[in-house]
């Protein structure tokens, strides 16, 4: 059934008419997900989901209320619970809004495909299984897995102030590995780690070739690293490919910079910062090679947008430039209490969650460094590949990050394979590490759909993009098996 998402902004508007504003998000979500393992099918699952979260502020403070009832009765309960919410929290509140934290604005987005039908189920599931047995190329292949998911977003935003905010979002993505063992030692390869090829887009992100030259090439590197000395020890220059500073950027840049997490809200469940908000507008992040922005422009990259989940339009907006930390990952409402400029980044994963501060797509600019000249500039170090597991501090400070793959630099060539390669550091003094980024040739964009923030938890998309980069006096070490 069509819904008016008109209509029932009036609805509610008739329910509270104390209320000073009113603002509606209808969301429809769609996702399929369909798994192999060892060349046989899996699993298969998905569904739609469908609501609508209606918004009320009052006296300055916000109520929320989420109904999947979208029928006059059903907005018009949802309408008097918010309302009632903010009654009651008003008392509470730690800061009074107003309608600026909800601009009036008229926003239009939907994904760029270049191809708009769907994959059939029967295709799907038949690549995944290609793709497993293109992974199997020795019996030291002990088990090989893939996956696949496909979603669509439908966002409509209306309020009383005249907003009205619709984007179309289209989404899949493929996962792949394979696990290899000689003996006692065990070792797995994937496609550029756990869900990072995920991007917006159609038909034409499953593209059979490439899947299953990436598949085999997961498999080749997995029976090379049996026979791999384990990464060594003791500090070197440290490269890493653009696979792994996803997670580097995401972990030590994006999350220590939410504005709702400085400010302290998040740190029951999510934690907090290393970064104050003094310290935004002068504080030495990075290495003056260190440019970072939020840029939800990038067609294909994961949490592209029109508009944050509150009608704050989109644009790219630099955090950190020439290393110094110029702004921050804070919404409308975190702007507002900290009195420091941010972006459109108030997010929620679906209709029955509220916004809250997230990531979006965080980038690192790339430099002027081809990948030949960073690896023939650097006599000690590793080069690192895909992660594999991370530890990071309540602060975003301390981290230890372990990768699936690692070369030997050894006097300006790449030299042995290592396995179990893994690196330690502090966020400040590894981002001022920073030696060498590389150019333009070796950018790449990657995707995490499963970043997880807030209470309620709410999981939610997010982007990054980085070219290599090399970092300087980084303690490495191997382990595990």
């Amino acid at each position: 059934m069509k819904v008016n998402i008109h209509r029932l902004l009036k609805e509610a508007a008739a329910a509270v008419p104390e209320a000073e504003w009113i603002g509606l998000r209808r969301v429809t979500n769609r996702l399929t997900v369909f798994s192999a393992i060892d060349g046989k099918f899996d699993q298969g699952f998905g569904g739609t989901d469908e609501g609508v979260m209606l918004e009320v502020l009052y006296k300055g403070t916000f109520g929320y209320a989420a109904t999947a009832d979208m029928s006059s009765e059903g907005i018009r309960w949802a309408a008097t619970r918010a309302f009632a919410a903010a009654q009651s929290a008003n008392p509470y509140a730690i800061y009074q809004f107003d309608q600026s934290v909800r601009p009036a604005a008229q926003v239009r987005y939907t994904t760029q495909r270049k191809t708009r039908s769907g994959l059939p189920a029967g295709e799907t599931v038949e690549l995944l299984c290609r793709a497993c047995d293109a992974a199997r190329i020795s019996p030291q292949i002990i088990q090989t897995a893939a996956s696949c998911e496909m979603g669509m977003s439908e966002i409509e935003m209306v309020s009383t102030n005249g907003a009205d905010v619709r984007q179309t979002i289209h989404f899949g993505g493929i996962s792949m590995n394979a696990v290899a063992r000689e003996g006692d030692i065990i070792q797995q390869r994937s496609a550029n780690g756990h869900s990072a090829c995920t991007y917006q887009g159609g038909r034409e992100l499953f593209n059979s070739a490439d899947i299953l030259k990436r598949a085999h090439k997961a498999g080749t590197e997995a029976v090379e690293l049996l026979t791999a000395e384990p990464c060594p020890t003791g500090k070197r220059t440290l490269v890493l490919m653009p696979d792994q500073m996803m997670l580097q950027i995401h972990e030590s840049v994006g999350h220590a910079l939410e504005i709702d997490r400085i400010l302290g809200d998040e740190r029951n469940f999510a934690g907090g910062s290393f970064i104050t908000l003094e310290d935004i507008g002068h504080f030495r992040y990075g290495s003056p090679l260190m440019n970072v922005a939020f840029d939800p422009t990038i067609a294909q990259e994961l949490a592209s947008y029109g508009a944050d989940d509150i009608g704050n339009t989109a644009v790219k907006e630099y955090l950190i430039k020439d290393g110094i930390l110029i702004g921050a990952l804070g919404s409308l409402e975190s702007q507002k209490r900290s009195g420091l400029h941010g972006v459109a980044n108030q997010r929620a994963c679906s209709w029955n969650r509220p916004p809250i501060d997230r990531m979006a797509n965080l980038n690192l600019e790339a430099g002027t460094s081809s990948f030949d000249s960073i690896i023939s500039s650097i006599e000690n170090g590793v080069l690192m590949f895909s992660n594999r597991s991370w530890s990071i501090d309540d602060y975003r400070n301390k981290f230890q990050f372990g990768c699936e793959y690692g070369k030997l630099i050894e006097n300006g060539k790449l030299t042995k394979t290592v396995r179990d390669p893994n690196y330690r550091g502090i966020s400040r003094y590894f981002w001022n590490s920073l030696c060498a980024v590389g150019d333009a040739s070796t950018f790449e964009v990657f995707g995490t759909p499963n970043c997880g923030k807030g209470e309620p938890n709410q999981v939610i998309r997010v982007g990054h993009a980085s070219p290599v980069c090399a970092f300087s006096d980084v303690e490495v070490f191997g382990g595990g098996k």
